[in-house]
């Protein structure tokens, strides 16, 4: 058996023994996985500045927050996430106890991105584990470091029978999808997505893909510009671009593009000083292949603002590009880069159409202070998640549920929504052996007047929070008259 094989089989034989379903073994591994982030916390960033030059406080703030916040979620949400469910009834099974169980899918394989390698990666295994799976971890190869560090730590703070790490490139990737789990979910782009979804319809395994896209972001020329580019500038250059919800690209109206230039340059001077190449909160391209591949998309557009780059340190500056037509090449893909691409649209119909007549983002972004713009934008577009006024901050919110539509993903998680991801939301209704008579109607021989009577035990929904109310409302009034009764008598 390989490697990988091993580590399946391994998760396997540990989830059939049932530890994994216990509600406190879940609170255990979770609360291990916390104290992870409170005594590696260094080792974690170390890593992290290797791989992206993200700095300590950048790397609590980006990666490791967030993740202590849903831990302490989770833990706890926990008893009331897993507890049955109760549903409505109608009239024929109002005498049945009629409930939803969450239960645990089973061996979940995790496949991680390198850009938040500990967010995107222990979000879900967060869900994995408060559903009672057990899971397979796979981090990024690409962040070299940070997938050894993780390889190392994991084991030493949560079961690493029920949850092992699975390191390498492609080839391992490939040996990983070949084995049968009963979930995957991956992060990443589109290009890979395609090869997870198809290796798991081998087996018709559920897939959650976590993918990306061009996120539009749309000015409305009244609204406070400078604001508005103050946070796309923090939006679009958090971690070097390389975020799957920064701002892809600018649509706003000629007559603002000049003074959208200038408040953006403005913040990147703010935010990253005259030489962000010096700066410790501005970050890396991952490699020279991106590198590269970035570089290529600037050939055919006009430079506004950045421009700067070194390819032996992987640095690309915080660039704006001015006037971009739709067929240029940094619009045929994703960025996934410090680049900031300004189209000119014509108001706010041009805006949608122009995104519409693209696959659908993971994020939409619409800056105004016009509440029918924004609430136009919203209801007549489509994409992952939608904000006015900011960016990237739902990604933050575990009452949100975060993922993609169309191209850019299916599924979604955090918080609440990871638990109901990874777990089987299981139908139970238990009746009792006795009352066969309003089951008759359901029975051979088949006539109008059973029907009839089907139509209504089964169409008539009944609210049992009503019925509740109504009798304690009956027996206050049968107290209050008696109490009446004798106070007259």
């Amino acid at each position: 058996m390989s490697q990988e094989q091993q580590a399946v089989a391994r998760a396997r034989k540990a989830f059939e023994t049932g530890r994994s379903k216990c509600l406190e073994h879940r609170i255990r591994q979770l609360q291990n996985l916390q104290l992870l982030f409170t005594e590696r916390q260094t080792e974690i960033a170390d890593a992290i500045k290797k791989d992206l030059n993200k700095s300590e406080q950048g790397t609590q703030l980006y990666e490791t927050l967030g993740l202590e916040g849903e831990i302490s979620l989770a833990i706890r949400k926990l008893k009331e996430w897993a507890a049955p469910r109760s549903v409505e009834k109608n009239l024929l099974t109002l005498s049945d106890t009629i409930y939803i169980k969450p239960e645990p899918l089973g061996v979940v394989l995790i496949i991680g991105a390198w850009n938040y390698p500990w967010a995107v990666t222990i979000q879900p295994l967060i869900g994995a584990i408060a559903a009672g799976n057990a899971a397979v971890v796979k981090p990024s190869e690409v962040c070299v470091h940070t997938a050894k560090v993780m390889e190392r730590l994991l084991p030493l703070y949560i079961d690493k029978e029920l949850y092992p790490v699975v390191t390498g490139g492609v080839p391992e990737t490939q040996e990983l999808l070949r084995q049968r789990f009963d979930h995957i979910f991956y992060t990443g782009n589109s290009t890979v997505g395609k090869i997870i979804m198809e290796a798991a319809a081998k087996n018709l395994t559920p897939v959650t893909l976590e993918l990306g896209g061009k996120s539009p972001c749309y000015i409305d020329k009244n609204c406070d510009i400078s604001l508005a580019c103050r946070r796309i500038t923090w939006g679009k250059y958090t971690n070097c671009g390389q975020t799957c919800i920064a701002p892809d690209y600018i649509l706003c109206e000629p007559s603002i593009q000049d003074r959208v230039i200038a408040e953006v340059k403005k913040s990147i001077k703010e935010f990253y000083t005259d030489n962000p190449k010096t700066c410790p909160d501005y970050g890396r391209i991952i490699n020279q292949r991106h590198f590269k591949r970035i570089m290529e998309m600037v050939t055919d557009s006009t430079i506004a603002a950045g421009g700067e780059n070194d390819e032996s340190d992987c640095y690309i500056a915080p660039t704006v590009l001015r006037d971009v037509k739709p067929e240029a090449k940094v619009m045929q893909d994703e960025i996934f880069g410090p680049l900031l691409p300004i189209l000119s649209v014509s108001g706010l119909e041009d805006a949608i159409k122009f995104i519409n007549k693209r696959e659908k983002p993971l994020a939409l972004y619409v800056f105004s202070t016009d509440k029918k713009v924004i609430d136009k934008m919203r209801d007549e577009t489509s994409s992952g998640g939608f904000l006015a006024n900011d960016c990237l901050v739902h990604f933050s919110l575990s009452s949100l549920p975060f993922g993609g539509v169309g191209n850019s993903g299916m599924g979604c998680y955090h918080g609440k929504f990871s638990f109901d991801q990874l777990s089987h939301l299981r139908s139970c209704l238990v009746k009792q052996l006795k009352m066969e008579g309003p089951n008759s109607m359901r029975y051979p021989p088949h006539t109008a007047k059973k029907l009839g009577w089907a139509r209504f035990f089964i169409l008539k929904t009944v609210d049992l929070g009503w019925i509740k109310k109504m009798m304690v409302f009956a027996m206050l009034a049968v107290v209050a008259a008696v109490v009446i009764q004798n106070y007259v008598s």
